[in-house]
């Protein structure tokens, strides 16, 4: 997050304050005042009346020994999700798709080289890696991700590519300039993507965009299983076909309701 703006319309004070959320995550839950000011290079006077306004806000907790968020800082991303009517456009059908697949299923949009969950429907199973909405993974290890990524050229998928993921998550695939694009080749070639444990073990999914009125692809649309639960020629045989059914009818709702999620494209 830069902290210094291009205008003089910038607010310096602010961007440090997000700074100062954003260091927190699934490997750093709580923190001292010291790692936040180390976490995010900012002097520790400054990292303190941060977290003491963030805690006045409702946004932080102070501890015995430190800080951690609040459940107040889900309605930020919450706010997003409001203000785009995804969530009311998507429900229905992401209820229908896990009724039908047995599933959980979600939707994704791409923020910088993660994707963020913005919308869910979870059915109770043990998995390496728990998801709710505002969770964000590394894109490209993902299925929504490699959708998403596909619909961009090449030098967006290289800008986004070279910023350093906040997901906080260690993928499993890690493949060169080449097979990454042949992967997304492939993505494009036939409108879907799939991912079998790259991101973690016994994780496999298969995603389909999302479109809006103009054809754009606005997000993405998943089902994901337990690889110990559900074989990769059953993902494919028989949970693909309701997914891009699901994925067609959401996309024409966002065309009738104008209801367009932004895209998120590397300046």
């Amino acid at each position: 997050m830069p902290r210094e703006g291009t205008g003089p319309d910038f607010i310096e004070a602010l961007a440090r304050g997000l700074e100062v959320i954003a260091a927190f995550g699934r490997d750093r839950p709580a923190m001292s005042l010291t790692e936040v000011a180390a976490a995010t290079g900012l002097a520790r006077p400054t990292a303190r009346r941060i977290l003491l306004t963030l805690q006045e806000l409702g946004y932080v907790r102070a501890l015995e020994r430190g800080f951690t968020l609040t459940p107040r800082v889900l309605e930020l991303g919450v706010a997003h999700v409001a203000a785009t009517g995804l969530w009311d456009v998507a429900r229905p059908h992401l209820e229908e798709l896990s009724r039908r697949t047995g599933e959980s299923c979600s939707i994704a949009q791409l923020d910088g080289p993660d994707v963020v969950y913005v919308a869910r429907v979870a059915v109770p199973r043990i998995v390496t890696l728990a998801a709710t909405v505002g969770t964000r993974f590394p894109a490209l290890a993902t299925s929504l991700g490699k959708v998403l990524l596909a619909a961009l050229d090449e030098a967006e998928v290289e800008a986004l590519l070279a910023q350093p993921s906040r997901s906080g998550v260690e993928p499993r695939w890690h493949p060169d300039a080449a097979e990454r694009r042949a992967a997304l080749r492939e993505v494009r070639e036939r409108g879907w993507a799939v991912t079998d444990e790259q991101l973690a073990l016994g994780i496999r999914s298969v995603a389909v965009p999302l479109r809006g009125a103009d054809g754009e692809v606005v997000a993405a649309v998943n089902v994901n299983a337990h690889a110990a639960e559900t074989s990769l020629e059953r993902l494919l045989s028989e949970h693909l076909p309701v997914l891009r059914e699901a994925g067609e009818a959401i996309s024409a709702d966002f065309a009738r309701r104008g209801s367009l999620p932004e895209v998120v494209r590397p300046s």
